[in-house]
């Protein structure tokens, strides 16, 4: 049952390949005339699929979660060691990488989660990609920036 599933989703993205020339919006049925097929997707693709559509979006600031790698009140080499770690980092994870002066502290918090448990589950991966920094790493409040 389901390797024929897969054969039918198979199929169906390549049909949806061969007519990726046309407009999606000049066949917006063209599910709906394939009785028993489900489509799954990552919801980011939605997004995607509906900036093509419509035009951009813009940025919004809601509430929602970051995972904090660094926070220190010692001025003398704070802003110093938050930079440096945002240089280290930026080409190796990713997810953004954002450096805040909070007065008296510097910080260093990672990505833009709606959801608690989509930190967490970055925030493991994280410690285990870097396991010496499993001590400074927590989930943190804050207002993150989505697509509206």
């Amino acid at each position: 049952m389901m390797k024929k599933l897969w054969i039918i989703v198979f199929g169906v993205l390549i049909s949806i390949g061969i007519w990726a020339e046309d407009s999606i919006a000049v066949r917006p049925n063209l599910l709906d005339s394939m009785p028993g097929v489900e489509v799954l997707q990552d919801s980011a693709v939605g997004v995607l699929l509906d900036e093509a559509m419509n035009g951009s979006r813009e940025m919004i600031e809601i509430d929602g979660y970051r995972v904090q790698i660094y926070s220190s009140n010692q001025q003398q080499v704070a802003k110093s060691e938050a930079l440096d770690l945002e240089s280290k980092l930026k080409d190796k994870i990713e997810h953004t990488i954002y450096v805040q002066y909070l007065p008296p502290f510097w910080k260093v918090r990672l990505g833009d989660f709606r959801t608690y448990d989509e930190a967490k589950e970055y925030k493991k991966q994280f410690v285990e990609a870097y396991p010496a920094m499993i001590g400074d790493t927590y989930i943190v409040r804050d207002k993150i920036k989505v697509l509206q």
